[in-house]
């Protein structure tokens, strides 16, 4: 999970019900999470989450912006590209019925069905690394800037060392 930039959220503050935050990071910790994302920058991130009451736990869910810099795999030039993505956890407290326990040998996954939620060691839950998590998945990790094309020509011919020899050989007088 993220250090860079955390935003609490007790798990008993949900018995009053959804809790609905806007997050938008200033400079100093964007640049943080950039680090961490081994970004260039992070120019501009923000989220509408809802924390919602989930059985024992919460389900965090809500949708983000953000633009991020980075080198482009290709031309090693820096650029800008606009990403945005949603956010979709479940957590729940350790010792939850609802939690994958450390005891299971065996689990079933299934592809189509939402992830297993995730265990808490306290009380509270961190929104702003799951939204830094959210982030991290949407960057390509081989971007490529706008308009360049990776252009590459193989060999027309493969040359032997030998006939090479037999050139010069050829060529002398």
């Amino acid at each position: 999970m993220s250090d860079g930039w955390p935003k609490p959220v007790k798990l008993h503050e949900l018995g009053r019900g959804p809790v609905r935050l806007r997050l938008e990071p200033d400079a100093e910790a964007r640049a943080r999470i950039a680090r961490e994302l081994d970004l260039i920058g992070l120019p501009a991130l923000s989220a509408e989450l809802t924390v919602n009451p989930w059985f024992d736990g919460a389900e965090i869910t809500g949708r983000f912006q953000a633009v991020v810099e980075q080198t482009c795999s290709v031309s090693l030039d820096p650029f800008e590209q606009p990403l945005a993505g949603q956010v979709e956890v479940r957590v729940v407290p350790r010792g939850s019925p609802h939690a994958i326990s450390d005891e299971m040998t065996e689990v079933e996954f299934d592809l189509e069905s939402p992830d297993p939620p995730d265990v808490l060691d306290i009380d509270e839950i961190d929104v702003g690394a799951y939204l830094v998590e959210a982030l991290a998945l949407e960057i390509d990790p081989f971007p490529r800037k706008p308009g360049v094309e990776f252009d590459y020509a193989p060999p027309t011919e493969e040359v032997s060392p030998f006939a090479v020899l037999k050139g010069l050989k050829d060529s002398k007088p």
